[in-house]
Order: C-alpha cells, then structure tokens, then sequence
C-alpha cells in the first residue's frame, strides 16, 4: 500500500456519493474558469480522501462520523429555513441569508445599501459579471492541500459576496447568516463567502451559522483586505448538536492593512475551524481571537497559521476554551516569519478552563521563523478553576455555585469584551450562562 494510500481514511461508496452529486450539480452556465476551478477541485478531492488521525494536522481530530455518514447534498430547503432564522445580531444593519449554501434574497435585508457597499448573491455575480469576482474567487483557499477546501470548490455554484469600494467606511455591522436545514436526512451543504475590502475602507461583519438536525457545513471563506482598509471580523457558529461544521477561513493583507477575527464556537459535535493569514504587505497588523464552550461528547478544533511574509507586521492571537463532560478541543497555532519579513512582532496565547475530569485538549503552538530581527513568543495554561479563588467568593457570601459561575465569566471575559458589536456581546454573554448551570 503506498503511503498516500495509507493515510486516508477509506470512504467506499460515501466518496463516490460525492462525486455522483457534483455530476449532478455541475452548471454549464458557470465561466470557463471556474468549471476547470472545480473539476480540478473534485480531483483533488479524490486524490486527498478524507484526512485521518496519520495526518499531523488531523491528529487529534477523528471525523470518522462524517466521513462514514451517508450525507445527501442539501436542497435549497427555502420553504423550512424560518423557524431557523432569529433576530439579526448586527444592530438593524445590511443582512444576507443564505440557506443550504444558496443565497435567499426573500429572507435577506439589503433595500438600502450604503453608498460603496454592494452585497449579492455570488451566482448572480457569475452569471452577470463574473470579472467581478474572477481576481479572488478560489484565489486564496487552495484545494491542492486541504481535502475539504476542496471539496467545497468542487460544489462552489452560490454564495455570499460583500465589496467595499475603495475610501468607504461602512457604518452599520454587515450580518451574514448561514443556516443549514436537514430534510428529514443527513444533508451537506458548501457555503462560499467571500469578502473584497478596497483600499482604505473600513467594515464590520458579522457571519454567523445556525441550523438544525443531522448536518454537514462545509464552509470557506476568503478575504482580500486592501491597503490600509479595516475588517472587524466576528464569526458566531451556534448550529446543532447532532450537526457537523468544518470551516476554512482564508485572508490575504495588502500594506498597513488591519484584520481582526472574532471566532465563537458554542455548537456541533465535530467542529473545526482552520485560519489561514498571509501578511504580505509592510505594517500589517492582525488579530485572532477566539473563545469556545463544548459540553457532552463535543469535538472543538482551532487550527491557526499567520504568515508573516514581509517586515513589520504585528499578529495578536488570544483563544480560549471552556471544556465540560467529556468535551475535547484541539489547538494548533502556527506562526511563520519569512526570511524578509524583519521586524516582526508576534504574540499567540491559548488558555482551556476544564469544569470536569472529563475533558481534554490537545494544545499545540508553532513557531517558524526565518528571520533574525523579531519578537515572538506564545504561551498555553491548561487546568481548573482555582480553589483559593473559590473559597475567596465563598468567604464572601457566594454559594458554590455563584462562585463557580462568577469565575468563568471572568475567564470568558476576556474575549467577550473585546466584540465591539454590543447586541453580539450580549447574545453570547446570555448563551453561555444559559449553557453552565448544567456545569456548574
């Protein structure tokens, strides 16, 4: 057996289950481009297999019960998406649907636009201008390593696209909603974003997965961030316990530009979340941030590379995790230093508060650097609450409880106040108190 042939997990007839329905859905009136965009995909795809734990990367990360799962590619499921959608988060701002991976312009807000802000559908976008999106659509997330970034390509057909024209400043938050239906079966849907800031703009976005039932969301996003614009990023994945999400976020930064991501990952029984930054400007400065709670038998991964390709950039990373029952979380920070990239400044932090004896992470900081005129340091704290600061509250009148509870908000704190869209920081605050009496 050769040694690629070993390292993949075997899918039989659910492998070609996939390839059956990208027959199915392929679209002849798609550009020249993307059909070869695609099918190149689906080839990598089968080449690649679903990854098993003899990857590194995959190590610690089993997804056995999605490889092994028999998931029917999801419907447009418009007529059930309803009693899934809530409240936009987003302050009365721009919203965008997309349901099963299919933009919903029925359910959407976009009437009133700001000047400089356009937010379509991204097959509308290919059937109209597809030169619009050609420079940057599967630019930037590569399917050539990644098996399910390449599975996504493969099935990319809609998706959500977001352009700020260059010198706009976009005051409301943009929400983007993902929700994911199943139809009475295993479905699997492939959302695509992507995200083009022009230079000097400046934007909030908020995108956000929600759903129910036995679901696989195969999500990728990609940003462009232009010279010296501004993203505030903010991802919220609050799907089912019975569903599946795998994401891959791709960022490409010109000169003095300026990324923050937000990630919150509070549902799902296999999650896993993949960052990919390219610094490849002068004086970039870019943040990931992220805070996750995992209970029951949940499987929460965070996998993070930021590639200081050129000099004087910054990255700030903090990521932290509330584990409870028999939770298990993964995290694998990366930083690389090109040879050029000199005066690099790096900072990585992971921190996991463990309520059980249960609970478990793998943690994993990497550092690659090339160059000899830097800063880098990262840092991990794993363990449980402290007992002295226990008894301290007690002292003081708390019950046990209060306590407990008073710590962990304290801990998640810490990420939560960094969100700087107050209707989003006060939806997470509510649902992780919702979640830890059950904990504490």
């Amino acid at each position: 057996m050769s040694q690629v042939a070993e390292r993949l997990l075997p899918v039989g007839a659910h492998l070609a289950r996939y390839v059956a329905d990208y027959q199915a859905a392929k679209s002849p009136s798609q550009p020249q481009w993307l059909s070869k965009a695609r099918e190149a995909a689906l080839a990598g795809f089968e080449r690649l297999g679903f990854p098993s734990t003899k990857l590194e990367e995959w190590r610690f990360t089993p997804i056995g019960p999605i490889a092994g799962k028999p998931f029917a590619l999801a419907a447009d499921g418009f007529a059930k998406a309803d009693k899934h959608l809530t409240s936009a988060l987003s302050a009365g701002g721009p919203l965008a649907v997309s349901v099963n991976g299919r933009f919903a312009p029925h359910l959407s807000s976009l009437d009133a636009l700001p000047k400089g802000l356009q937010v379509l559908s991204l097959e509308a976008a290919l059937a109209a201008n597809p030169a619009l999106v050609e420079p940057y659509l599967t630019r930037l997330a590569s399917p050539e390593q990644q098996a399910f970034t390449a599975l996504n390509t493969a099935f990319l057909r809609d998706g959500v696209v977001i352009f700020i024209a260059p010198h706009t400043v976009v005051e409301t938050p943009v929400e983007v909603l993902f929700v994911s239906v199943a139809e009475g079966k295993p479905t699997v849907s492939h959302p695509r974003f992507l995200v083009v800031a022009g230079e000097s703009s400046q934007v909030r976005i908020l995108e956000r997965y929600v759903g129910s039932g036995t679901t696989f969301t195969n999500a990728i996003t990609e940003v462009v961030l232009g010279a010296n614009a501004v993203i505030d990023h903010y991802k919220v994945q609050e799907e089912s316990s019975a569903g599946f999400h795998i994401a891959g976020m791709y960022l490409h930064g010109a000169r003095s530009g300026t990324f923050s991501s937000h990630s919150l990952a509070f549902g799902g029984a296999i999650v896993r979340n993949d960052v990919v930054a390219v610094l490849d400007g002068e004086g970039i400065d870019c943040t990931l941030n992220g805070l996750y709670l995992a209970g029951g038998k949940q499987l929460i991964d965070n996998h993070t590379t930021i590639d200081h390709a050129r000099p004087h950039c910054g990255s700030h990373e903090v990521y932290k995790g509330i584990l409870m029952d028999q939770a298990h979380a993964v995290f694998n920070g990366k930083i690389v230093v090109r040879i050029d990239a000199q005066k690099t400044d790096a900072k990585q932090t992971n921190k996991a508060l463990l309520l059980s004896d249960d609970a478990a992470i793998n943690t994993k900081p990497q550092l690659e650097i090339f160059a000899n005129d830097v800063k880098c340091t990262h840092g991990a704290a794993i363990g449980q609450l402290d007992d002295d600061a226990v008894f301290y509250l007690r002292s003081r009148g708390l019950s046990l409880e209060d306590a407990r509870a008073m710590l962990i908000h304290a801990f998640a704190s810490d990420i939560l106040n960094r969100l700087k869209i107050p209707s989003v920081r006060e939806h997470l605050e509510a649902a992780l108190t919702a979640r830890l009496p059950q904990s504490v």
